[in-house]
């Protein structure tokens, strides 16, 4: 990520006192935009848009939605930055905080409580499996995005974020077998409707 920083930005800033601002690495950046810098924040925000709103989008469903997750996610990132310890990634340590505002708005809208209906039908995996070779990112997205929110949530969760059925029905208020059952009825939809393709 300090790459697409560096290539954003000039290394350094001048402030109003005249006195040059750190933006050439992460750590730096972190430290302005606690103090309300908002160039460093819009650093930090052009750096990390566009890969939280891909994020956002997998869990919402609908752009618009999305975009108002994004938002709030901005808006709980920059509040909790003190919080940054440096231990680890940046970026990984505010995709939970991109996850974890998506599964509120999922939350508040009731929308993990109503399963939907799945049509499933069994087939064998191994062409499907096939199948998904040839099958693009954006085209699985959108085959994930047709996913009832509950499946498509824990599936997200499961599959791209690296949860544990533990962390997700610790996240969910579910238990892990509903949590098993939601991935696996979500993995073998996709894989019937990769073979249709």
């Amino acid at each position: 990520m300090m790459q697409h920083f560096k290539q954003k930005l000039h290394l350094t800033n001048r402030n109003a006192s005249g006195k040059e601002d750190d933006f050439s690495s992460e750590a730096g950046l972190i430290k302005l935009s606690i103090k309300g810098d908002r160039a460093a924040q819009k650093a930090i925000f052009d750096a990390l848009a566009p890969k939280m709103m891909a994020v956002c989008l997998r869990y919402a469903g609908d752009r618009e939605v999305a975009e108002d997750v994004l938002q709030d996610g901005f808006v709980t990132l920059f509040t909790k930055l003190e919080s940054f310890s440096g231990d680890g990634s940046f970026e990984g340590w505010a995709r939970k905080i991109f996850v974890n505002t998506a599964l509120m708005s999922l939350r508040k809208k009731d929308a993990l409580r109503d399963s939907g209906d799945l049509e499933l039908v069994t087939g064998r995996a191994s062409e499907a499996a096939s199948q998904l070779q040839t099958l693009g990112y954006k085209e699985l997205m959108s085959l994930v995005a047709e996913l009832p929110p509950v499946y498509r949530t824990a599936f997200n969760l499961f599959a791209i974020e690296g949860y544990s059925h533990k962390e997700i029905a610790e996240a969910l208020g579910i238990t892990e077998a509903t949590s098993r059952s939601h991935v696996n009825r979500a993995r073998t939809y996709l894989q019937e409707r990769i073979k249709k393709m």
